[in-house]
């Protein structure tokens, strides 16, 4: 039998996070995207609470839960301020994940355990100024220099940079061969010598993530630091832990597209026209269960989607699908929840305004709706 309600365990965390993110979170969402900046008492608080720790092992500093309930916090944090949302999803399913699902016991004990605990903060560089969907392009090299490798390259759109501490990069060790074959991973302290973070990117939403490029300059790192201590296989790395990310990204859609929502409904209620509210018209009624049917349906996939990976399943292709429907949904639900507002809704005064303007990156990073169709259809064996 199928079982669509959540366990009395998961229940209680979901009520916890929805606590945090309506009490803590909410308050400062609309400062923080109006300054281009994440509150950093925010970022310790959500440190000491075990933001970042939800879905990883106890004995690495984890808090020893499982991806549904991630995914549970990304949708709640996400309803208040997508910014959030992401600071916690990069850090946790690019970041960390990679490591703990490559990574060596040596670089579990080293670097997964700061991640896991809530100490330290971690970045993902893959995508590059002419490397995006399409990652074989990627012009970042990492040569062998003894028991060194020094990487030099730019990688840009790198969210959390600002303020992280490890930076997992992809580069080149074998130029010879195509990405595929000759990409590696590689562990990299902030402190390093020849890293530079930029100032963020100025950008349409999710304006208070940082989000930046770094450079790479003759950055000398152990050979110790090689993600799995095996070269050539970052490119398999890389796309593993994208699909794991999509879970992420999905459950960030669906939260803005349900915190859209749940701001219109209180609208509706109050706003008077040609005396009543407008929540008594039919067309309010009917367009309001409209996108809610679409936000229920978006959701049950990123939860299907976080069972599967829980459970040891194939999940790629659930990860795609419910990516690529929670952030049409999204987009969708979060234009129509501004019609409904009127000019309000396009005023900065109104969280709807700048939920639209979060909900459109969902399409984007992680992988672009036309990847996740690609992903998809690949599944389906049509060739």
């Amino acid at each position: 039998m199928l079982d669509f309600t959540l366990s009395p365990q998961h229940q209680q965390l979901q009520q916890l996070y929805r606590s945090f993110a309506q009490g803590r979170v909410k308050p400062l969402a609309r400062e923080m995207d109006e300054r281009e900046e994440f509150d950093m008492a925010l970022l310790q608080e959500m440190k000491e609470h075990g933001f970042f720790s939800i879905p990883f092992e106890k004995r690495y500093g984890g808090a020893g839960a499982d991806v549904l309930s991630y995914a549970l916090c990304i949708e709640e944090m996400s309803k208040v301020d997508a910014s959030t949302g992401l600071t916690i999803s990069v850090h946790t399913s690019l970041c960390a994940s990679a490591i703990n699902e490559f990574g060596t016991e040596e670089q579990k004990q080293l670097w997964l355990r700061p991640l896991a605990n809530g100490s330290k903060i971690g970045c993902f560089g893959l995508t590059e100024p002419n490397a995006g969907s399409d990652v074989a392009g990627a012009r970042t090299t990492a040569e062998k220099d003894g028991e060194h490798y020094v990487i030099n390259g730019e990688k840009i759109f790198t969210t959390n940079s600002a303020f992280a501490d490890t930076f997992l990069v992809f580069a080149l060790t074998d130029q010879s061969l195509p990405a595929s074959k000759g990409m590696s991973a590689f562990l990299v302290d902030r402190s390093t010598p020849g890293v530079t973070v930029s100032p963020d990117i100025p950008r349409m939403g999710i304006r208070a993530a940082s989000n930046a490029a770094v450079t790479y300059q003759d950055v000398r790192v152990p050979a110790a630091n090689l993600l799995g201590g095996i070269a050539g296989t970052g490119f398999k790395i890389a796309m593993k832990t994208l699909d794991g990310g999509r879970i992420g990204i999905a459950a960030q859609a669906v939260g803005i597209a349900q915190g859209t929502i749940d701001e219109a409904v209180r609208y509706v209620k109050e706003r008077v026209q040609f005396g009543r509210p407008i929540a008594a018209f039919q067309n309010t009624q009917f367009k309001l269960a409209e996108m809610q049917t679409m936000v229920d349906a978006a959701r049950l996939m990123t939860y299907r989607a976080a069972v599967a990976k829980d459970q040891g399943q194939n999940y790629s292709t659930y990860a795609a699908m419910a990516k690529l429907l929670a952030s049409d949904v999204a987009n969708q639900v979060t234009r129509g929840c501004v019609q409904l507002l009127g000019g309000y809704g396009y005023a900065r005064e109104y969280a709807v305004e700048r939920m639209m303007r979060d909900a459109k990156i969902t399409e984007i990073y992680e992988g672009t709706s036309e990847v996740m169709k690609m992903v998809i259809s690949s599944s389906m064996r049509l060739k």
